[in-house]
C-alpha cells in the first residue's frame, strides 16, 4: 500500500470485492433458535439492514470460523472466510438433527461488496474492517460500481492489520478461544443462553483466564509471519505483519502467552513496540 493510498482510505473511506467468501444460507421455522445454539453472539439481534458478527465454536470453546449474520424475511443469511466453505457446513449440518432447518451453500449465487466511508451505498451495516462501512449483496450477473476506491487483497490485509482486526486462519483458529483474539465485546453475548463451547467461554470471562491474548507491535526491524515473541523464553508467534505507509515500520499482530503480556517482548532480539 502506498502513502497516498493509505491516506485516501482514511480520509474517503474504500471498497473490497468479497465475493469469494463462502455464503450459507439457513430457512425453516427453527432457523434463529438453531443457529443461535451454535455460535457466540445473540443471533435475535440479527436484521435485515444490519449484519450480527459471531464466532462458531467447538465444545472446548475454541473457533471453529467466524462469520457474519444478517436476516431476511425468510432466512438467515452467513459468510465467511472463503477456506471455511467446506469445513463450517459441515461444523453446522452435524447439529441439525430433529430441527426444522435447511442450510444451503449459495456462494455461487450471490456478489458481495463492502464498502466504507462518506461514498458506502444503502446496504447490510457491518463493520469488517474497523471502520462503519455496509456490505452489499448482489444476485450473480448484476454489476456493482463503487463510488471510491476499490482495494486488492494486499492493501485490505495492510489495512486490516493496521486496524487490529484478527482473521481466519491467521489470529482465529481451532486452536484460538475467542476472547484471547479480542473478540469479547464485538463477537460474543454472555446472557443469550446455551450454545456449543459455551461453558467454557463463560469460565474465561467470570476468571479473566486464558492461555493468550492477541497483541498489535510495530518494529523498525523486518519481522515474518512464524516468528517467535519471547521474553528471557519463547512467549508467542507473530500471526500477520505489514508495512506501515507512512512511516516504513513493520507492524503486526501476534499471540502471545497471557503472563507476558504486560512484560517486554522481543522478536530476534529487539524490542517490540506496542500498538
Amino acid at each position: 500500500m502506498t502513502n497516498d493510498l493509505f491516506e485516501a482510505i482514511t480520509q474517503h473511506g474504500a471498497a473490497v470485492n468479497l465475493s469469494t467468501r463462502a455464503k450459507l444460507r439457513l430457512t425453516g421455522a427453527d432457523r434463529m433458535r438453531y443457529l443461535n445454539g451454535q455460535v457466540t453472539n445473540d443471533v435475535r439481534r440479527a436484521k435485515t439492514d444490519e449484519a450480527l458478527y459471531a464466532c462458531v465454536t467447538d465444545a472446548k470453546g475454541r473457533i471453529a470460523g467466524d462469520v457474519f449474520v444478517h436476516a431476511t424475511s425468510d432466512a438467515l443469511l452467513l459468510d465467511a472466510e472463503p477456506g471455511l466453505r467446506e469445513s463450517l457446513s459441515l461444523r453446522l449440518e452435524r447439529y441439525i438433527v430433529a430441527d426444522d432447518v435447511e442450510l444451503t451453500d449459495v456462494t455461487e449465487e450471490w456478489h458481495l461488496w463492502h464498502v466504507w466511508g462518506a461514498t458506502a451505498p444503502v446496504g447490510v451495516k457491518s463493520d469488517r474492517f474497523g471502520m462503519p462501512g455496509v456490505d452489499v449483496w448482489l444476485p450473480v450477473g448484476e454489476t456493482f460500481e463503487p463510488a471510491c476506491q476499490v482495494l486488492n487483497d494486499a492493501d485490505l490485509e495492510t489495512w486490516r492489520i493496521l486496524q487490529k482486526v484478527p482473521r481466519w486462519p491467521n489470529e482465529l483458529n481451532a486452536e484460538t478461544f475467542p476472547p484471547e483474539a479480542g473478540l469479547e465485546t464485538r463477537a460474543m453475548d454472555f446472557f443469550k443462553g446455551c450454545y456449543i463451547g459455551q461453558e467454557v467461554l463463560s469460565r474465561i470471562k467470570t476468571t479473566g483466564k486464558m492461555p493468550r491474548e492477541m497483541i498489535a507491535f510495530e518494529t523498525d526491524t523486518t519481522v515474518h509471519v512464524g516468528d517467535e515473541i519471547c521474553t528471557d523464553k519463547t512467549v508467542g508467534t507473530v500471526t500477520s505483519v505489514t508495512m506501515q505507509p507512512v512511516t516504513g515500520f513493520t507492524v503486526g499482530l501476534g499471540m502471545v502467552r497471557q503472563s507476558a503480556v504486560g512484560s517486554d517482548l522481543t522478536v530476534s532480539g529487539t524490542v517490540l513496540r506496542r500498538r
